[in-house]
């Protein structure tokens, strides 16, 4: 995969829900009272999507339920329908929103380090950061992966996109760091990313279900060894 394009265009093909202006936000430009109304709305609604998230994350995305959302927010059944109107597009909405954190907790801010490996070293220490923190909550890529991996659908599909989306992104860091200099020029991209995928699976499972002590630096330590096998030697 060629990569001598900017950061610019890396984060925006990063983005996998583009935002939609619809004729009711048009609306209200023009209508100061519709705006209000408009405001609050998109305010409940995140608040809805907020104990939605927790939710998910402690119970899985099958654990939603138009119901188990209204007595946790206090609303009424019907309020909450009135925003998302099935159970299937609150789980896609879901995802949307853990997509967008992880966009603003990992991806966007390695974009900050210089081209390379210290750009892919802030991406992986980002995720093992997210990761170690999600360990007592869940993680929805993780748990994704169990509920649907077999259950052909939307919400299976947005999860897929999601979770290739991320990949392109890493795999696209490897890349650089490999034309930088910094790895070998026979550095396999998609080797190497199998390799870290695989790491933060290993510490979900360890810190999560098995709660093995010192999971976390094992996986820091074996990050490091990866990079030891990668690395370039200067010469």
């Amino acid at each position: 995969m060629a990569f001598g394009a900017s950061s610019i265009r890396i984060e925006r093909s990063f983005v996998l829900f583009q935002p939609v202006t619809s004729t009711s936000t048009l609306a209200t430009r023009t209508d100061p009272s519709g705006a209000r109304a408009a405001q609050k709305g998109q305010q409940t609604r995140a608040s809805i999507l907020d104990a939605a998230l927790s939710l998910a994350s402690q119970k899985g995305l099958e654990g939603l339920s138009i119901g188990t959302l209204a007595e946790i927010t206090g609303m009424s059944k019907s309020g909450v329908f009135a925003h998302f109107g099935s159970r299937e597009e609150l789980q896609m909405s879901v995802i949307r929103e853990y997509h967008t954190r992880f966009e603003e907790e990992v991806f966007f801010p390695s974009l900050r380090e210089a081209r390379g490996l210290p750009r892919l070293e802030a991406m992986f220490r980002r995720w093992l950061a997210r990761v170690s923190v999600e360990i007592d909550s869940g993680c929805i890529y993780i748990s994704g992966a169990v509920e649907f991996d077999d259950r052909p659908g939307p919400v299976r599909d947005a999860l897929v996109s999601m979770v290739r989306t991320w990949h392109v992104g890493l795999e696209r860091a490897i890349t650089m760091a490999r034309e930088e200099g910094h790895l070998r020029a026979d550095t396999d991209a998609r080797q190497m990313l199998f390799e870290l995928h695989g790491l933060v699976l290993a510490l979900h499972h360890d810190a999560r279900f098995l709660r093995t002590p010192g999971a976390l630096q094992r996986a820091e330590q074996a990050f490091l060894n990866v990079l030891a096998r990668y690395r370039r030697m200067s010469s």
